[in-house]
């Protein structure tokens, strides 16, 4: 332990948010450092992340290539549903952006706090556990990830008080209940900011017969897209590629048609939502009668989906401030008290 502590003086320690559509990075002291897609460039023959300039098609560089590579190449998002669909890719990513926030040398690697869903199994975090290690973190702590939306979000964690947050972000919505400093109640949804992209796109099928991709999609969910009525609704031209003549054409679509595409995905987390209240002990939910609900994560800013949260359960709802860097201001901190929290989760702790 002392050891660890010495080469701590000399490493930039740093805390993860591995998300299946965005990773942030954060050091204690710092903040945020750094914020890229979770994405990778790879050849398909030799599947090894491909080049473009003199930088590595991983994060920003590989996102603008979504849709648009060569047969050779494909854009690859290794994390699906909060956990590793491609371990090999998520170990390369993991050593591309360790490297560039650490710029290390091997003697110092650093200690990596990374959050993981609440629902996760072993295998999973193993997975991620040894991903991480692969990629050149000395030590490993992996830290639930509603634990971390709500440290990040500033509340009150350590006390006996009831604390409820709704993370929801590209792969998983985490909902969970807090008091002194653990998870009472969860649940662990895989049912988020990528479904709703989703269903934008299968809704331009079937009512425009038109196929767009997954940035038109998001592009679409950002600029229009709603859980609640607006006081004055949008609309939005797109272009994709005509499913029957097979050639590009644009559509304007509304503001109420989307809303009306992200019913299903909206409702799953409103369900998710009720489901842990009706699980959660008389005493913790009379503490969230006073203090709400606090949503994190970036599908927490669709428009007006507080709102139907609200009316949903009868609680207030409110949007915590930066909801997209949460996590990853939650995971600094506990590298702020590695004393107290560290030993419960290092690597190799099969319990985390």
């Amino acid at each position: 332990m002392f050891m660890d502590r010495i080469l701590g003086l000399f490493s930039t320690d740093m805390g993860i948010d591995l998300g299946t559509a965005t990773t942030l990075v954060a050091v204690r002291g710092q903040g945020i450092v750094l914020c890229e897609p979770s994405v990778v460039a790879v050849n398909k023959e030799t599947n090894k992340v491909v080049t473009v300039g003199d930088d590595l098609a991983v994060g920003n560089v590989a996102k603008k290539m979504i849709g648009k590579c060569p047969g050779s190449i494909v854009a690859i998002r290794p994390m699906k549903d909060g956990v590793i669909a491609d371990f090999a890719i998520t170990e390369a990513m993991l050593n591309y952006f360790i490297g560039k926030v650490h710029n290390r040398q091997k003697w110092r690697a650093p200690r990596v706090v990374i959050a993981i869903p609440s629902g996760i199994t072993a295998v999973e975090a193993r997975a991620v556990r040894t991903s991480a290690e692969r990629a050149g973190a000395r030590k490993v702590y992996l830290f639930p990830e509603p634990l971390a939306a709500a440290i990040g979000a500033g509340l009150p964690v350590d006390q006996p008080l009831g604390s409820m947050i709704v993370d929801i972000g590209g792969g998983t919505t985490e909902v969970a209940v807090i008091s002194l400093g653990d998870i009472a109640c969860s649940e662990s949804l895989r049912t988020a900011g990528d479904d709703m992209d989703e269903a934008i796109i299968a809704h331009m099928k079937k009512t425009y017969s038109l196929l767009i991709g997954e940035q038109t999609s998001e592009r679409i969910k950002i600029e229009i897209g709603s859980a609640a009525p607006l006081e004055q609704e949008l609309t939005l031209e797109v272009s994709g590629r005509d499913l029957i003549a097979g050639l590009p054409r644009k559509a304007t679509i509304t503001s109420e048609e989307i809303r009306e595409a992200l019913r299903e995905p909206v409702q799953a987390i409103i369900d998710a939502v009720k489901r842990t209240l009706e699980r959660t002990q008389p005493e913790l939910s009379a503490d969230l009668v006073h203090n709400g609900i606090t949503m994190a994560g970036g599908g927490s800013l669709l428009r007006g989906l507080d709102t139907v949260l609200s009316q949903a359960t009868g609680l207030k709802v409110k949007v915590t401030d930066d909801p997209l860097t949460c996590v990853a201001r939650g995971t600094a901190v506990f590298l702020e008290n590695l004393d107290r929290w560290g030993p419960a989760m290092e690597s190799g702790d099969e319990n985390y």
